[in-house]
């Protein structure tokens, strides 16, 4: 059974989230359109979702508590910490959303409880 464990977020992402996420995205896209969807990011307000919702959306496989950032996302959550909101972007060429920047803590969060609430921001 999970453990039922109070998770805190910051209200709005942390700086450092964005050039990670045009870092992932560029990976994905052309640089010029990553950067514009994190220039979108950066303007979106705060969405809830599932922690079980935006895996079954993103079509990702769960990371395991003995992955090294994972583990740290899990000490925070121990800890009372509070944890960044994740980055999504829908891709509606494949109806999948990318994990812009979060999985790790989105990971460490579904380890705790599958349907817990985790801020984010989506385009």
């Amino acid at each position: 059974m999970k453990k039922q464990q109070n998770i805190n977020w910051y209200k709005k992402p942390e700086e450092h989230n964005y050039p990670a996420a045009q870092s992932y995205l560029s990976l994905l896209l052309e640089i010029d359109n990553s950067k514009k969807i994190v220039k979108k990011l950066r303007m979106a307000k705060i969405s809830e979702y599932k922690a079980k919702d935006i895996f079954r959306a993103s079509s990702l496989s769960l990371l395991g508590i003995s992955n090294s950032h994972v583990e740290k996302d899990v000490h925070k959550i121990k800890a009372g910490d509070k944890l960044s909101p994740i980055l999504l972007v829908r891709n509606t060429t494949n109806s999948k959303v990318i994990i812009a920047d979060g999985y790790h803590r989105l990971c460490a969060v579904y380890a705790f409880d599958e349907d817990a609430i985790i801020p984010c921001k989506i385009v």
